[in-house]
């Protein structure tokens, strides 16, 4: 039987446009290179995850300089939403004008945000995110309420906004997806970081690919490595070469959808390059690769000695009180949010200091994670050679980081936590990566459409995060979710 829709990729991008078009009744495939993750325990092991790397890839990239590393990404069903932190926020509204800061100037989007709201909402839904407006500065217009209260405070964590407000911030309740009497019920853990395997958390694989399962029509199969495209008369994208169970295929389809994420996506284009199209598929702007954006981002420790944290999960609280202003200039500095409860084992395995030393620093914090915008730069880039891949990041907008991390620094001296720790996370932890497959209305700036369509290739799509054209300063994965709906209602027009 004929592929309709063939889907690379399973992750926030793949698995919602799956969902959405899984009640067409065409026939998808989802092509995913790595497997379903069993109940194991080592889903719940802070040792096992943080310090021994048991989920990390057995891969290795090239950074600029030629150095090889270990990168973060997941290769599992539902992608690195397995491992995320469970928000689920939009972009603000002035996300996408152009924007002033401190390393230079954003372009803005083809579209303004009111395009996006209504796929927001919908994703919101999908994805059963719990939320309350009216506490965020930054709020953007919400043409719906949030269908679920958010995930309670534990004590310590009220106790901590009381005291952001007494020094006149203002700490909103994080728009999570996750299910917080079931994600307990299985371990007393955070789901920062940590895989869910019992649908605890709203992500990929427990939502956007349990749904579309459902559907006799949609198929996942695992264990698929995507290799490249082939391009034939008139630029439509005839096949897709895989490995697969240590041999090599070939599948058509009607529509072929690329949702490997940044750098995988782009990488899978790269390889594509042929004799007519020797840059790559899609890639007639040499945009494919470029543009690579990865949140500059550092952990945030508040302490106060004689004051201890025994929170659990501790991730329901942020602060945009620095998005828009405060930075040099008093341009954007970014957002502020807090991270998963950060054990002992956890800090001893990620800073290297002595368990005993770890772990009462990590008894008496609370742990934030301070993020600022990367801006676009065309030089920092996915390249391939031959099957390796190559990610030249080159962070920019360090100033408005430093800026914010110091200021973050200095308030939460004022609420009362007189020692204050922080550590900038590295190459090695994909900081929600993007930018690699613009969107945008002319074909020599961009790859895509605004609603993800190739400009050289009619039935060849992009459904991740590589078409974000900014990163802004918040978690992606709401809007690569509403990005894949949109996608999703225009190749439902399709034949």
């Amino acid at each position: 039987m004929e592929i309709d829709i063939l889907i690379i990729g399973s992750g926030m991008g793949g698995a919602t446009l799956a969902a959405a078009l899984a009640p067409s009744g065409r026939r998808i495939v989802i092509l995913e290179r790595g497997e379903r993750l069993a109940d194991i325990p080592q889903a719940r092991d802070p040792v096992a995850i943080f310090r021994d790397g048991y989920f990390r890839p057995d891969e290795t990239w090239l950074d600029g300089a030629g150095r090889a590393f270990n990168p973060g990404n997941y290769y599992l069903a539902g992608g690195n939403s397995k491992f995320y932190g469970g928000v689920l926020i939009r972009y603000r509204e002035a996300d996408f004008a152009p924007r002033r800061h401190p390393g230079g100037e954003t372009p803005g989007w083809p579209i303004p945000y009111v395009e996006m709201e209504p796929w927001y909402q919908r994703a919101e839904t999908l994805y059963r995110v719990r939320g309350a407006l009216g506490d965020d500065p930054t709020e953007p217009p919400h043409s719906g309420s949030y269908g679920f209260p958010p995930v309670p405070h534990e004590p310590a964590i009220a106790e901590f906004a009381k005291r952001l407000r007494r020094i006149g911030l203002n700490p909103a309740p994080l728009p999570l997806g996750v299910d917080i009497d079931r994600w307990l019920a299985r371990g007393q853990t955070p789901w920062d970081a940590f895989p869910d395997t019992t649908g605890g958390k709203m992500d990929a694989d427990s939502v956007g690919l349990a749904e579309a399962l459902r559907h006799p029509n949609v198929e996942l199969r695992t264990g698929v490595f995507v290799h490249s495209l082939i391009a034939g008369e008139g630029g439509r994208i005839t096949g897709v070469r895989v490995r697969q169970n240590g041999g090599t295929a070939t599948f058509g389809a009607r529509q072929v959808v690329l949702a490997a994420g940044a750098v995988n996506t782009a990488a899978i284009l790269l390889r594509s390059a042929d004799d007519r199209t020797p840059r790559g598929l899609a890639n007639r702007s040499d945009q494919v690769g470029r543009n690579f954006m990865n949140h500059n981002a550092s952990a945030v420790l508040a302490l106060h000695p004689g004051r201890a944290n025994p929170s659990v999960y501790q991730k329901t609280l942020y602060l945009n009180d620095y998005y828009d202003r405060g930075g040099p200039d008093d341009l954007p500095m970014g957002n502020v949010q807090l991270l998963g409860k950060i054990s002992g084992p956890i800090l001893a395995a990620t800073s290297g200091l002595p368990g005993p030393v770890a772990g009462w620093i990590a008894r008496r914090s609370v742990d934030l994670y301070a993020m600022s915008e990367d801006l676009p730069d065309p030089d920092s880039r996915v390249t391939v050679a031959g099957e390796t891949i190559r990610l030249d990041w080159r962070r920019s907008n360090w100033a408005a980081h430093v800026a914010l991390v110091r200021r973050l620094k200095s308030d939460l001296r004022r609420a009362g936590y007189p020692v204050v720790l922080a550590k900038t996370f590295d190459r090695r932890t994909p900081s929600h990566q993007c930018g690699t497959a613009r969107m945008g209305h002319d074909p020599s700036r961009s790859v895509v459409t605004p609603r993800g369509q190739s400009h050289d290739h009619p039935n060849l799509w992009i459904a991740d995060a590589s078409v974000l054209p900014t990163s802004a300063a918040v978690n992606p994965s709401l809007t690569v979710a509403a990005h894949a709906l949109r996608v999703a209602d225009r190749i439902g027009d399709q034949p």
